[in-house]
């Protein structure tokens, strides 16, 4: 973890994302407490809540709040560790969250939602699939199936209370195996992660002298991240469904038909086409029949969670090989005949 630096990055949008973190400034007061707020469903498997936190504008001397949010952990088996204020040589500091395969310390903060204080305990991976511990997490069984349920300590009880140190602060220390996280390579909060931070920066109704530490907008967190961890901003989305089969999954897109300039060639490539996406329909049909046959099955009735985890890995395969096969084909469509070269004037 870069320790005692704050997002600076914040406070100039036009900053690119790669130096975020990389620069620091020192506020003598303390962030204000933590608002209570509710969590949104889960938009599906491989999202990830990031709770919500006080950042700083140095512009304009002011907290502001940044709204939680289901972020897509940027790789399989990635957990966050949420940022935090902290006390250093007289001044907070904020210490960057960041990604990594173990959550590390930050500061003993109780965000919530799993994110008791000395570690988290709101879900797991497992067999590249995140399993939602639902007893701290608003989930849909019928967007995601993967879940169970686990009391989670509570750390610091009730505690609102959002820095470390200092007057008022959580008086938590690393013990060993935070120090090791912090030592774990990292990947520090996705584009869409800056994106959204930089969207509340600029809405004045999450400034603390305007909600006096209580936002409006802590209850309205949305899934940001989309299917591109590498997102140049966050696009609010409606929680999709998981796609665990073949009936999940988008109508095959046909292609914008081909005009190169040679009609017969066109044509053949059109019947390509057509041909390809009948075969590839007919294949998501074989397994959709496949697995609903299986939900039959006294494997299905017994562990009907492990069967709908191979589903969906069966799915995914189908589409990533459906894809491939039309890009496969695109990539050998007729190409526009250029008109023959002539002389110049006779």
């Amino acid at each position: 973890m870069k320790t005692f630096r704050i997002l600076f990055a914040f406070l100039a949008i036009a900053i690119p994302a790669v130096v975020f973190g990389q620069m620091g400034i020192s506020i003598s007061i303390g962030p204000p407490a933590l608002p209570a707020y509710e969590q949104p469903i889960c938009p599906g498997d491989g999202y990830l809540w990031t709770p919500g936190y006080w950042a700083y504008d140095d512009s304009i001397s002011d907290y502001y709040w940044v709204d939680g949010a289901w972020v897509l952990a940027p790789e399989e088996g990635f957990l966050w560790t949420p940022g935090y204020w902290g006390w250093n040589n007289g001044g907070y500091f904020f210490n960057d969250g960041y990604w990594g395969p173990t959550v590390g310390f930050y500061g003993g903060i109780n965000y919530g939602f799993g994110y008791w204080g000395g570690g988290y305990g709101g879900g797991r991976w497992d067999g590249g699939h995140f399993f939602y511990n639902r007893s701290v997490n608003n989930v849909d069984i019928t967007i995601n199936r993967n879940v169970y349920n686990e009391t989670v300590e509570h750390g610091s009880g009730d505690s609102r209370v959002s820095f470390n140190g200092g007057s008022g602060g959580i008086a938590a220390r690393p013990n060993s195996q935070q120090e090791a996280a912090a030592r774990e390579r990292h990947i520090p909060a996705v584009a869409a992660q800056t994106s959204h931070a930089q969207a509340a920066r600029a809405n004045p109704s999450t400034r603390a002298s305007v909600n006096h530490g209580q936002p409006s907008t802590a209850a309205k967190a949305l899934p940001i991240g989309a299917n591109d961890h590498q997102a140049a901003a966050a696009q609010p989305a409606a929680a999709p469904r998981a796609e665990v089969h073949p009936n999940d999954l988008a109508p095959i897109a046909r292609p914008a038909p081909v005009n190169s300039g040679n009609a017969k060639a066109d044509q053949k490539y059109e019947a390509k086409q057509d041909k390809l996406i009948a075969t590839q329909n007919h294949e998501r049909q074989q397994l959709q029949q496949k697995q609903e046959a299986e939900h039959q099955q006294p494997a299905y009735k017994a562990n009907p969670q492990q069967v709908e985890q191979k589903h969906q890995q069966q799915t995914q395969q189908l589409a990533q090989k459906h894809t491939a096969q039309q890009q496969s084909l695109q990539s050998r469509q007729p190409q526009a005949t250029r008109p023959s070269g002539g002389g110049g004037r006779k």
